[in-house]
């Protein structure tokens, strides 16, 4: 049964953070009029931005230099055994070659992928998204605009400017904290690390697993960071 906090929950919010959760989706691209999906492995910089590590060997990296029109499906889990409960949101927009330097971003969500990220046919791709459909679940469509999907421009730059300086702290004196939220979000124990934060949560690793970790609501700053951290972590101590 989906919670009343989730019902509550503002369309926009709730797809950022399946946006940012979401470690494949399908894209979907044109060849002369002839409709083609594949499957992708995106993450989201931080203005919101889907990062997408393509080869060039690859038919819908064809199609995209030819249209680079296209829109990416992502998805979330079932709430039963309805496959229409699934919440799902699809962002169209127009594919290019993302700035290279964005790379490490994406290799925090898809560490394995180390192994052939360098290789020379490939390369990043970056879709802003100008407009979404949100199917929160059964009958729950909402549409929403570009703007809608994109953190403030303000909290972004104020956290880039704090990022390492905050995975740094977390990781050197917040270890043994952080560890606590893998169980709480399905994931094993072990040894967990802070590799990414942005306005909407961050992204924990133990090697080539990763977590997602979304904040209660969007955060602007460092400040903002800590002040929703603490209550994850004090809740992950009394389960």
């Amino acid at each position: 049964m989906e919670s009343e906090q989730n019902k509550a929950e503002a369309p926009a919010w709730t797809a950022r953070k399946l946006l940012r959760a979401a470690r494949v989706g399908t894209l979907a691209t044109t060849a002369d009029g002839q409709p083609f999906t594949a499957l992708v492995t995106p993450a989201v910089g931080p203005d919101g931005t889907m990062l997408m590590l393509l080869s060039d060997l690859s038919e819908h990296v064809r199609h995209l230099r030819a249209d680079p029109r296209c829109a990416l499906m992502v998805t979330g889990a079932a709430d039963g055994p309805n496959p229409q409960t699934t919440p799902r949101l699809t962002v169209t927009g127009i594919a290019a070659l993302a700035d290279p330097a964005q790379k490490p971003r994406w290799l925090a969500r898809h560490p394995y992928a180390a192994l052939y990220a360098d290789f020379l046919d490939f390369k990043l791709w970056q879709l802003v998204p100008r407009a979404g459909l949100l199917v929160a679940g059964f009958a729950r469509a909402h549409r929403l605009r570009g703007a809608d999907l994109a953190p403030d421009a303000t909290a972004v730059a104020a956290l880039l400017a704090t990022e390492a300086d905050v995975i740094d702290h977390i990781n050197q004196d917040h270890a043994a904290a952080i560890g606590l939220l893998a169980p709480m979000l399905g994931g094993p124990g072990g040894d967990w690390r802070m590799v990414a934060v942005d306005t909407d949560g961050c992204d924990l690793s133990n090697g080539e697993k990763v977590l997602r970790q979304a904040w209660p609501a969007p955060v602007a700053d460092a400040d903002g960071v800590r002040a929703a951290l603490v209550p994850l972590i004090r809740h992950a101590r009394s389960i």
